[in-house]
Order: C-alpha cells, then sequence, then structure tokens
C-alpha cells in the first residue's frame, strides 16, 4: 500500500482480490489450513481445542479474538458454556464476537460438536483468511483494517433480527466497529467513559445528522457502508495528521528551551 488516506484505500480495494491470493498462497497460511483440516475433525470437546494452540490460534483469528490466545481457561468457559442457555458467559459479554465463536464450534449446545460437520473446516478457514488478511493490512495501516472489518461486521449486524437498539449495543461492545463509529462521527476517545444509554443516544443523534436516519437498519445498504467507511478514513486521516503536528510542535517548544 504505497498511499495513504482515502486514495490508500482506493488503491487497496481495487487491488484486493490479487493481494489476497498471494497472501492466501503463502507457505506459512497453506501450513496452517493444511494443519486445522487434519486435525479439527477430531477435535471433539472444548479442552481439546484450547489444548492445542495452533488450531486455538486459528479458531480465534477466524472471529478477531486472537488476543485471547493465552487466556485459556476463559476461552473453555466460553465455549463449553455455549449459546443456547441465556445465562452463558458468550451470552452475557458484550462482544457478540463471543457468542458466534462459541455458537460456531457448538461445544457446549450439543452433544456431537459442529466439528464434526464435514464443511466445518471450510467455513472457519474462509473466515481465517479475511481475518488474516485484514491482520496484514493492519500491519502496515490499521484504520484499513478496521475499515475493512467495518464493512463486513456492520452489515452483519444491521442485517440482524434483534431490535435497533439491541444492535446499537452491539456496535457499543466491539470495540473495533466502536472506534470506527466514533471517528467518523466526530467523537473524542473519551466518549466511551459516560453512560451507555446515554452513548446510544449520542451515537444516534449524530447519526442521524450524518446519514439521514438515526437506525443501525440502515447500513444493509451497501453505500451507507461506503459512505461510513469514507468518512472514518476521512477522519482518522485528519487525526493523524493533528497528532503528527501536535508532536512537532511539543519538539519545537523543546528545541526553542534548550
Amino acid at each position: 500500500m504505497p498511499l495513504s488516506g482515502f486514495t490508500g484505500w482506493s488503491f487497496l480495494k481495487r487491488t484486493m482480490a490479487r493481494q489476497q491470493v498471494a497472501q492466501q498462497a503463502a507457505p506459512a497460511q497453506q501450513r496452517d489450513e493444511a494443519y486445522f483440516r487434519g486435525k479439527i475433525g477430531k477435535v471433539t470437546t472444548a479442552e481439546q481445542l484450547v489444548s492445542d494452540k495452533r488450531l486455538l490460534r486459528i479458531a480465534l483469528t477466524a472471529f478477531g479474538l486472537e488476543g485471547d490466545l493465552n487466556s485459556t481457561a476463559f476461552v473453555r468457559k466460553v465455549l463449553e458454556g455455549g449459546t443456547l442457555k441465556e445465562g452463558s458467559l458468550a451470552n452475557k459479554l458484550a462482544d457478540k464476537q463471543y457468542q458466534k465463536f462459541s455458537s460456531a464450534f457448538g461445544f457446549g449446545d450439543y452433544s456431537v460438536p459442529r466439528t464434526k460437520i464435514s464443511t466445518f473446516p471450510d467455513e472457519i478457514l474462509s473466515a481465517f483468511r479475511a481475518r488474516s488478511f485484514e491482520t496484514a493490512v493492519g500491519d502496515q495501516n490499521n484504520t484499513y483494517r478496521l475499515a475493512l472489518n467495518a464493512e463486513r461486521e456492520v452489515a452483519a449486524v444491521a442485517a440482524g433480527s434483534s431490535s435497533d437498539n439491541a444492535k446499537w449495543y452491539t456496535i457499543l461492545g466491539n470495540q473495533p466497529l466502536r472506534e470506527v463509529f466514533q471517528t467518523a462521527l466526530g467523537l473524542p476517545k473519551s466518549f466511551a467513559s459516560i453512560d451507555i444509554d446515554q452513548q446510544l443516544s449520542v451515537l444516534k443523534s449524530r447519526t442521524a445528522a450524518a446519514f439521514g436516519a438515526e437506525t443501525v437498519a440502515q447500513f444493509k445498504d451497501p453505500a451507507r457502508i461506503e459512505a461510513l467507511v469514507r468518512r472514518y478514513i476521512t477522519r482518522a486521516e485528519m487525526q493523524d495528521q493533528g497528532a503528527a503536528s501536535s508532536s512537532s510542535s511539543i519538539a519545537l517548544q523543546l528545541l526553542r528551551r534548550r
């Protein structure tokens, strides 16, 4: 990605298919996929999954939860609790990626987990490829990583059957999505510290002002998601430029004091 800002984003989108093919053909990626295919069908419990760090890394990465790789006791509890019981840990957590993760494997919900389904490896590896590509993009430009994530995840939340308020709370509980919306709507980082119901009210009013409606459901329209991502990338670049300018100003002041 030789460019930055929205110009760089446009370049990434134009070349993304080719870049994804190259990334997926990398030997390390191929080895990971072969390992997962060869092993996952033999895994029948959450304990077995968390005991294999390589399998667990691939599984967590597929849901954007790779930061929990070393939190095996927590991950096991999320998996073993399932999602069919209302009070399960996965259902209580604000970040609904845990709910998706637990539901996908089915260890806590069914006597025979979903790892035994013939299409299961393809299901998880498809998500793993997408997330791995986003991680590679993020190594160069984290703004683009969050934008790619938002394109997929906001559309999924918008298409859900829950109430609009529940959809907003899902976004507030998902740190990457929260950051995209906060930045796109010109909200400061301290926004996360105010009362959650007040956050909901502010998000709705700012979204209505920016996009013409306060609902999450409007983002089922790809054009609305494109507008959201454009606002996010533009404002993120402005923030970066402002931070760089501020750092330069501080450095100059320090030099003058010498």
